[in-house]
């Protein structure tokens, strides 16, 4: 049979139209899946070589006023989408937070250093993540948790205030320690007397030392997981893995001792109620699996290691603030007089009645935002959002720093001004508040939201009821007027400042220590 081409060509154009057809049919009801807008990258490494190693928010947050809210990067092989307004990440975080819930795959602190293992913040969305999730919600966030740690938050900051007025150039150490009270009494029923405290002194090591190695996700061996493999003799990757492993065994060192303090308690009787304490109870101690201990072990220390940091950031960056605009706290001081007129300490009740305090602590944690990019989300599944498509398996990072800065939401975001949360109306409150914002979204909003938020007001209005805070002088008799600079990092911290503490008058001496003689009887 001879070959036809001029019916060749028609069979073939008449084929190439029925599929074209069929293409454009189906496409009209399938989704296009164009990636969200991002800076061009390069082969191989993609953007990696665009993201600076410190301060990230602040090129994310630029990246916006080119790319939009929803910014795609690529890693190497990872896919990134960085959210950066409030909106986008309510929509993805909150409302499709079956899809959204999830954790990367955290290589370097789940799979080397392992010792906070399990860690709530960084399980995969599931059942053990659920089981956290329950007990760190009857320890931090239950009404009947929050009013049983009123009385140890008052003796707490009694002593707090006592150690300003005996030493208040070491104001940061006092915040530390009242911080470092709070919780290691909530976690173990230890008592803190001073930040010299052994136990203190081994976290503080551990935590900072795990800064330094690198933060979740971000570690060479979370885009590369093969150098999880690698022998600790070779140099580079190796050098690494060796410290990463030696991280580990001193994490689970420093987590076992407070941890088995609390097991020879209960064992002698002596036990106070802690978190440990009553874990091991409902485990039906001495007869839990090795597993429930692990758990409960490491349960213990992430509720330290999460709130010292953030809880400390917040307090100082409110008396850094303090010290910036003297205007703010004189305006609180004669809030507050009109309420305790220097006769007692605030406490709890008084919050409802103190507006303006609770607008100064607002934009006081809109504006140091303590975890500027929170913890990665991780979506377990394609999905479309707006006209871009996010592919399975991408890491979700909430640039939390840059939704505190957007100027639609805050106007003048970089000017402090308690003020403007006295303008939103009840429709808008609740969403612009910045704790709708910093403590994260949706299923992994933080649990200890609302202990953070107590410490931080218990703590800010007594010193407000009781304590100047001024600009210090140098030699040649100048204001001092400190330099806002805060450390990069998971957690942002002030740098150093100097500042001038002391008491209001000698009938605010006398409200301290009448308190501090009430809380050592």
């Amino acid at each position: 049979m001879a070959f036809d081409l001029t019916s060749y060509i028609g069979a073939t154009i008449c084929c190439l139209t029925i599929l074209l057809l069929a293409f454009s049919r189906i496409s009209k009801h399938r989704p296009k899946r164009y990636l969200p807008p991002g800076p061009r990258g390069l082969p191989l490494v993609g953007n990696a070589l665009q993201i600076p190693f410190e301060y990230q928010q602040d090129k994310f947050a630029e990246w916006t006023n080119i790319y939009g809210d929803v910014i795609y990067v690529r890693v190497l092989q990872k896919h990134i989408v960085i959210l950066n307004s409030a909106r986008a990440a309510r929509d993805l975080l909150e409302k499709r937070g079956a899809m959204y819930s999830d954790r990367p795959r955290f290589v370097l602190f789940n799979e080397l250093i392992e010792s906070f293992k399990p860690n709530m913040a960084l399980l995969s969305y599931g059942d053990e993540w659920r089981k956290h999730r329950k007990w760190f919600q009857m320890t931090l966030s239950s009404r009947v948790s929050l009013d049983s740690y009123r009385p140890m938050q008052r003796r707490e900051v009694v002593i707090l205030l006592s150690n300003m007025l005996q030493t208040p150039h070491d104001f940061a150490s006092h915040i530390k320690r009242y911080a470092a009270g709070v919780l290691m009494e909530i976690s173990y029923g230890h008592t803190v007397t001073s930040v010299d405290d052994k136990f203190i002194r081994m976290a503080d090591e551990a935590g900072a030392e795990i800064l330094e190695i690198g933060g979740a996700g971000s570690a060479l061996v979370d885009f590369f997981p093969v150098f999880k493999y690698v022998p600790t003799w070779l140099p580079g990757p190796g050098s690494f893995k060796r410290r990463a492993l030696e991280l580990g065994q001193f994490t689970r060192n420093t987590m076992s001792l407070p941890y088995e303090n609390v097991k020879a308690e209960m064992a002698s009787g002596s036990a106070r109620p802690s978190f440990v304490s009553k874990r091991l109870q409902e485990a039906s101690h001495p007869a839990c699996r090795a597993e429930d201990e692990d758990r409960i072990r490491a349960g213990a220390a992430v509720i330290y290691q999460a709130g010292i940091d953030t809880t400390a950031t917040l307090l100082t960056s409110f008396v850094l603030a303090m010290v910036l605009y003297p205007e703010v706290y004189r305006k609180a001081q004669a809030e507050m007089d009109i309420l305790v007129r220097q006769a007692r300490l605030p406490n709890p009740d008084d919050r409802a009645m103190l507006p303006y305090l609770e607008c100064v602590l607002k934009e006081v944690l809109r504006w140091c935002c303590p975890a500027p990019l929170g913890v990665p989300h991780y979506v377990s599944q394609g999905d479309q959002y707006r006209d871009h498509y996010i592919p399975g398996g991408t890491m979700i990072i909430p640039n939390i720093w840059a939704m505190t800065r957007d100027a639609d939401v805050y106007p003048d975001p970089e000017v402090f001004n308690p003020d403007r949360f006295r303008e939103f109306t009840d429709d808008t409150e609740d969403a612009l508040d910045p704790r709708t914002i910093v403590f994260g979204f949706g299923r992994r909003i933080c649990p200890g939201r609302l202990l953070a938020d107590s410490n931080a007001w218990l703590v800010a209005a007594n010193l407000v009821a009781t304590m100047d805070i001024r600009r210090e002088y140098d030699s040649s008799g100048q204001e001092i007027i400190p330099v806002p600079v805060f450390t990069s990092g998971t957690v942002r911290h002030p740098r150093s400042f100097l500042c001038k503490i002391h008491p209001r008058s000698n009938k605010a001496v006398q409200t301290i220590r009448e308190s501090n003689d009430e809380v050592e009887a």
